[in-house]
């Protein structure tokens, strides 16, 4: 069992009754290509997971669809028995076909075998929060979607509900009928179409852990970006994660990597400090 101590950038959030460090870790690259089967290097996975908590980090993103089953598996693997400070975040309603394809899986009964899947492969009893994936129109009502969440809460297998790839509406409607400790769209210095539900939820005491931090498959790219980066004598990605960190305390980054190496870089990166007129610069790149 693992404990981290390390004192990361950022400080922390608290998410319902758990503590977290504002710098995470998620879980999604350590499957096989485009998310799906095992690693080509199964150690060096396992490897990763353990210097997570050896930084300090206390917040990993998993979900029992990215392989599938595999990097749930892995973690298990890796940090089983967890350390109490450990919260383990999760997500249904999709699920994967043989080819690899991302599916929904969003009727009352998929998200209840989400959950229990997620269970069985992390080797848990209760989940400290799992993310309700919406995976249709944003003006979709999730009311049905929501309670059955919420069955599951009471029934003691999800201590909190957080929600992934919803609009503001949806956000109100989910609390209308439980509470919602996190959501989890995608966010970053070019994609900030959340800017006013970041600042609302902020507001709530609510968590935004924004995904594709570092823009996802298609790495962000720009010269305003570049300019900061070769000013404060750091790598874009490292710019950009600071960005984050200061844009709202509420912010949490899951940023994802497969390389030891690469994960200190972001969590050092994350502990740039930005000017007022970096941030101005920066803030540019999303107008």
């Amino acid at each position: 069992m693992t404990t981290s101590t390390t004192t990361l950038p950022g400080g922390t959030w608290t998410m319902g009754d758990r503590t977290v460090a504002r710098v995470g870790y998620g879980a999604m690259q350590l499957a096989g290509p485009h998310v799906f089967g095992p690693p080509a290097d199964h150690d060096g996975a396992l490897a990763v997971l353990r210097e997570v908590r050896a930084l300090g980090i206390n917040h990993i993103d998993t979900s029992d669809f990215y392989g599938p089953h595999v990097t749930n598996r892995l973690i298990k693997e890796a940090l089983h028995p967890y350390g109490a400070d450990l919260v383990i975040v999760t997500k249904v309603g999709g699920r994967r076909d043989e080819e690899g394809g991302w599916l929904p899986a969003q009727s009352p009964a998929e998200l209840r075998q989400g959950v229990l899947d997620n269970l069985d492969n992390l080797g848990l009893e209760a989940m400290d929060v799992v993310n309700l994936r919406i995976m249709d129109d944003p003006a979709a009502s999730i009311a049905e979607r929501m309670e059955a969440m919420a069955a599951l809460q009471e029934e003691g297998l999800v201590r909190h509900i957080g929600l992934s790839t919803v609009s503001a509406g949806q956000v109100a409607e989910a609390q209308a009928i439980a509470p919602v400790v996190q959501v989890q769209n995608e966010y970053n210095l070019a994609h900030r179409g959340d800017d006013e539900l970041i600042d609302a939820l902020a507001e709530q005491g609510i968590a935004y852990a924004p995904y594709f931090p570092l823009g996802g498959f298609s790495p962000l790219q720009s010269s305003a970006l570049s300019a900061v980066a070769t000013r404060l004598d750091a790598s874009p990605m490292a710019v950009a994660l600071a960005w984050l960190l200061q844009r709202s305390p509420n912010i949490l980054l899951i940023p994802g990597t497969s390389s030891v190496a690469h994960l200190r870089e972001n969590v050092a990166g994350a502990g740039l400090v930005l000017s007022a007129e970096d941030v101005a610069e920066l803030d540019a790149i999303g107008g």
